[in-house]
């Protein structure tokens, strides 16, 4: 509570990298609720501009070296959850 955690997520493509790849955070409360978008990004990082994640989530991550980590301030006990990483490379999901 009250501090930052890093949200790993390593990938690998057969395909090579570019900036049609896309990342997309999800995340779902862990009383249940609807997934919702909390990050995506393509080419440059799009955190939620909404919701109870607003202003707290940051791109770690580098496409480059197969890392789309997110990291995110300030924590609450009730952001607990479900958090899933989504990479899609076209034509590589």
């Amino acid at each position: 509570v009250g501090e930052q955690v890093v949200l790993k997520c390593s990938f690998t493509s057969s395909s090579p990298i570019t900036e049609s790849l896309t990342v997309d955070w999800t995340y779902q409360p862990l009383t249940g609720g609807r997934m919702e978008t909390i990050f995506h990004y393509q080419s440059v990082a799009y955190p939620t501009t909404m919701g109870k994640f607003k202003d707290r989530i940051s791109w770690t991550g580098n496409v480059a070296k197969g890392d789309a980590s997110i990291a995110i301030q300030s924590l609450v006990l009730s952001d607990n959850g479900t958090f899933i990483c989504s990479v899609k490379n076209p034509p590589d999901v």
